[in-house]
């Protein structure tokens, strides 16, 4: 993709995979159908089968020049939406999912997971309302560590679900389990997996680079608008934020991502121009740049297990 510094592969590590079984799930808390859901939220319901918005997902990464996503199984349950996408573009997508490790069964359904292809195991504590000190967690990250290569995800600081919101559902989350502090045990103990904390960490940006100071193993993605900036102090913008990361996690450690989810709206655009932007004035160099918007993904997509 053409960029201020010359052409760079662009990989984007944070798509969600909205599938039908996704809004099934939903529609199903809500007493709904899928079909219902379509007029209250504005969005084109997905095809039923996965492996056909696979391919409408692969014709809008190619529609902007991206050749990798992150793709996310957005719900418990939908582990197989995701590897359904996986099996059919290999090359192209690389297959997360979420995971509640304290559900009856939770640990089975990560390694099952696992065992279908799926790549990156994403937590969200608050959502789910477990510490990562729980006895599961534990499990779930072993687990990923028997098999090089595997992410985990983790999501911490302030967490909003659009969707659900749109759609009237509750969402009863916990902050107390949100803090990025409480992942320092966890990367310490197995610092041959990769841990990544979306968002910046969320609110929460001190405690992420604390947290990437002390663990080399520990990523931040770039994510979404990043309205979390707002908590901050007067003057704290995008551009320093991306200057503080690069100080103190290095460019080697950012992966960018855009938090995309639905059609029509498909590959967020204009969240990619703002970082580039942010990432000119911080001052990236095109190594950097290079790596972040993009290289970094690809070097995790070549830790094979």
């Amino acid at each position: 993709m053409t960029t201020p510094w010359g052409d760079i592969g662009v990989s984007d590590a944070h798509v969600h995979f909205f599938s039908h079984r996704f809004f099934s799930l939903l529609a199903a808390q809500r007493g709904s159908t899928v079909e219902g859901l379509e007029p209250v939220l504005g969005w084109e319901m997905p095809p039923p089968e996965p492996a056909a918005l696979a391919a409408r997902w692969v014709a809008e990464l190619d529609r902007h020049g991206v050749r990798r996503a992150a793709i996310i199984a957005s719900l418990p349950g939908d582990e197989s939406s995701a590897a359904a996408a996986v099996a059919a573009y290999p090359d192209r997508f690389l297959g997360y999912f979420m995971a509640n490790p304290v559900a009856p069964e939770g640990v089975e359904a990560v390694g099952r997971a696992l065992d279908a292809g799926l790549r990156g195991i994403c937590l969200f504590p608050a959502m789910h309302r477990y510490p990562l000190a729980h006895e599961q967690v534990a499990e779930t990250v072993a687990l990923a560590a028997a098999r090089p290569g595997t992410v985990v995800f983790v999501h911490c600081g302030v967490l909003t679900v659009g969707v659900r919101r749109k759609l009237g559902l509750p969402s009863l989350f916990d902050m107390r389990y949100s803090n990025p502090v409480d992942l320092h045990p966890l990367a310490l103990r197995h610092p041959g997996v990769p841990f990544v904390v979306p968002h910046f960490g969320a609110g929460y940006f001190r405690e992420a680079l604390m947290l990437c100071d002390l663990c080399p193993n520990v990523y931040l993605d770039t994510s979404s608008t990043n309205s979390w900036i707002r908590y901050q102090e007067s003057g704290c913008s995008l551009v320093s934020v991306f200057r503080r990361a690069l100080a103190v996690a290095g460019p080697s450690r950012l992966l960018f991502g855009t938090d995309s989810s639905y059609f029509p709206r498909g590959w967020h655009r204009a969240v990619f121009d703002a970082q580039v932007e942010a990432l000119v004035e911080a001052g990236a160099d095109a190594e950097a740049a290079a790596a972040i918007l993009g290289g970094n993904l690809e070097a995790l997509a070549s830790m094979r297990s």
